[in-house]
Order: structure tokens, then C-alpha cells, then sequence
């Protein structure tokens, strides 16, 4: 029964790395083109607001051209959306 979890659970790994690459293509793409700011552009923007919290990492959404920054503070996860061609902050949430 372990081996069955342990296999079925490492087959969604590929999907996952996949879409990731996707990600960063699309990411890379867009970048080049000049439609969107770098993630390191985007975080000089948003982290200094978010002082105090502990800082996860980005995701980019390439069909909304958005950037999601991820926080924890005191054991609560955060989320700032922010508009990737502007580095405007569209939505926060927890």
C-alpha cells in the first residue's frame, strides 16, 4: 500500500514541473516583449509594504498578467496580487 501512494503520489510531478516551465517561458516571453515588469521589479514595489512579514516567493498568471507574492505572518498565509505590466497591488487576501 505504501508503494501504491508513493508512486501515484510522484505521477502528478512531471504535470507540475511542466507547468512550471510553461510558466517561466511565458514569463520569460512576455518580459522580452516589454509588456510585463521582472518578479524582482515587482518585489522592490511590494515588499517594503509588506515589512514584518516573512516573504514566500511569486507565481505568475500569464492569462491575467499578474504576479501572486505569498507571506506568512503569525502563522497566516497572505497573498498580494499585483498587476505584472504596472506593478500596481489589484488584490490582497488570507
Amino acid at each position: 500500500m505504501v508503494l501504491a501512494l508513493s508512486v501515484g503520489g510522484t505521477a502528478a510531478l512531471p504535470a507540475r514541473a511542466e507547468a512550471q516551465n510553461g510558466e517561466q517561458g511565458q514569463v520569460r516571453k512576455e518580459r522580452r516583449a516589454g509588456n510585463i515588469l521582472s518578479s524582482r521589479q515587482i518585489e522592490k514595489i511590494v515588499l517594503p509594504r509588506m515589512s514584518g512579514m516573512q516573504y514566500i516567493g511569486p507565481e505568475y498568471d500569464p492569462a491575467a498578467m499578474a504576479y501572486r507574492l505569498k507571506f506568512i505572518e503569525n502563522g497566516k498565509v497572505y497573498y498580494v496580487d499585483v498587476d505584472a505590466r504596472t506593478g500596481r497591488i489589484i488584490g490582497q487576501s488570507h
